[in-house]
């Protein structure tokens, strides 16, 4: 059985083609998805502003440690892109990086 890390993932991206029902939802929506709200979770964590020019997906992901931040991001991606067709909102360009929350090293200050 292969070793599971935990990674967390950021998926940005630009909204596009943004329907006038789907501008209205997530302008009604808006102090529900602030920075006040950044936070990481497995069915993913949206943020955007007011301007809605650009979004934030963060994710909790499971993965097998062989198959790396690659796969971390693949799947995180599709939850994104699964998410935003759920809400019925277009987007674009996504990039993500994603962190092994099993392999960072924490540096403990002496007491």
């Amino acid at each position: 059985m292969a070793t599971q890390h935990t990674y967390r993932v950021i998926v940005r991206g630009v909204w596009d083609g943004l329907t006038d029902e789907a501008r209205t939802r997530l302008l009604a929506e808006v102090a529900d998805h602030g920075l006040d709200q950044l936070r990481f979770t497995p069915e993913g964590a949206l943020s955007y502003d007011r301007a809605l020019k650009r979004f934030t997906y963060r994710f909790v992901v499971l993965s097998d440690a062989e198959d790396g931040e690659e796969m971390a991001v693949a799947l995180a991606e599709d939850r994104a892109e699964t998410a935003l067709r759920a809400l019925g909102c277009g987007h674009r360009d996504l990039r993500s990086t994603a962190t092994d929350m099993d392999a960072m090293k924490i540096n403990r200050k002496g007491r």
